[in-house]
């Protein structure tokens, strides 16, 4: 936050943003040509909350917009990102019963204690990727961590910095600083490696090599990495790699070996009060290794939710409506899915 501060200060475009202040839509005025937005401020310590956590403050009877405004503008650009409304809880029955404390990873709560804590963490990306190693050792301290994974993700070894952590964490900075042109060299090869990925997508014969070798090396690594057995072919995934998002990991395969953690492919079917009812059978591999797949309990005290984000509901929950009052999603929608004219002005030429 200092940091962004500190640019914004430097190139003097602090009057130019507003924070804690919703979109709620943007609306063509034909007859003048331009765009008509309606903002609404809001109270502070809400801008962070999602769409769905404000109309339950809302519901509750507390304050959320203090204002509603309207301004004009010819051109409007849509920033509105694709990770921002995280998804709500998966169709389980019970929920409103359960006695403890549930939340989004994406939507943090620091004030729940996971000490000598139960916890079920439902989801296996990026986020629960780099957290749920984390809760069974200090500060949390979590008394056990049960997983639930629908399918496995590809694990890349994420990479390590040059001369150890924490080497590189105390002298980077002051050999960046001090030694002209080393951060964009440094950056030009992180983009060159970066990019040389791009030979794995595509319908040729040499991408799909390509894949086949990566994929081999994946799997050597989750053999190496993973101690538990009866793991391996549960993270084994059966799709190419680079269908889905990689995980680039260097604590979750370890932490699997933890004994306090616990990863299950059963599906979540009930929540209890203090439990969650998981199982009969298992979402993968559906022929997979011979381990205990009867329904069954498990503890819980803390579910925390890291199943990712509506990102197939586009510009949510931003209302955009066009020329003759179209919807712009209902209209994408009309057209089989989402489009764009000449990139990021596509709203202007609606």
């Amino acid at each position: 936050m200092q940091y962004l501060g500190d640019v914004c200060r430097k190139y003097q475009i602090t009057d130019k943003v507003a924070v804690n202040t919703d979109v709620e839509g943007c609306r063509w005025l034909e007859d003048e040509e331009v765009w008509e937005v309606t903002i609404r401020h809001m109270a502070p310590g809400t801008g962070d909350l999602s769409a769905k956590d404000r109309q339950t403050e809302i519901d509750e009877g507390r304050p959320v917009y203090l204002k509603t405004e309207k301004i004009r503008a010819k051109i409007v650009l849509s920033c509105v990102g694709g990770l921002v409304e995280p998804k709500s809880w998966p169709n389980a029955p019970g929920i409103e019963n359960f006695k403890g404390k549930t939340f989004h990873s994406a939507r943090w709560r620091y004030d729940v204690d996971f000490n000598d804590k139960d916890v079920v963490v439902i989801g296996t990306g990026c986020s629960a990727a780099q957290f749920v190693p984390r809760l069974t050792k200090a500060p949390f301290n979590a008394k056990s961590v049960t997983q639930l994974m629908r399918s496995p993700p590809w694990v890349v070894p994420r990479p390590q910095p040059p001369f150890g952590k924490e080497l590189w964490e105390k002298w980077s900075p002051t050999v960046f600083n001090n030694v002209p042109g080393l951060g964009k060299l440094m950056r030009a090869l992180t983009f060159a490696i970066s990019e040389y990925d791009m030979r794995l997508f595509g319908g040729s014969e040499y991408a799909a090599k390509e894949r086949e070798q990566v994929e081999k090396s994946l799997i050597r690594h989750l053999k190496k990495t993973v101690k538990n057995e009866k793991y391996v072919e549960m993270l084994t995934p059966n799709y190419g790699v680079g269908c889905k998002r990689r995980i680039f990991d260097a604590s979750w395969f370890p932490g699997l070996n933890d004994e306090k953690i616990e990863l299950t492919t059963q599906p979540l079917k009930s929540v209890q009060e203090r439990s969650v009812t998981i199982g009969p059978g298992q979402t993968y591999p559906e022929n997979g290794p011979q381990v205990a797949t009867d329904e069954r309990q498990i503890d819980a005290d803390v579910i925390v939710l890291a199943n990712g984000f509506e990102t197939s509901k586009w510009l949510h929950p931003l209302k955009v409506v066009g020329k003759g009052g179209k919807d712009l999603v209902e209209l994408m929608d009309e057209r089989g899915g989402p489009q764009a004219y000449q990139g990021s002005k596509y709203l202007h030429v609606l």
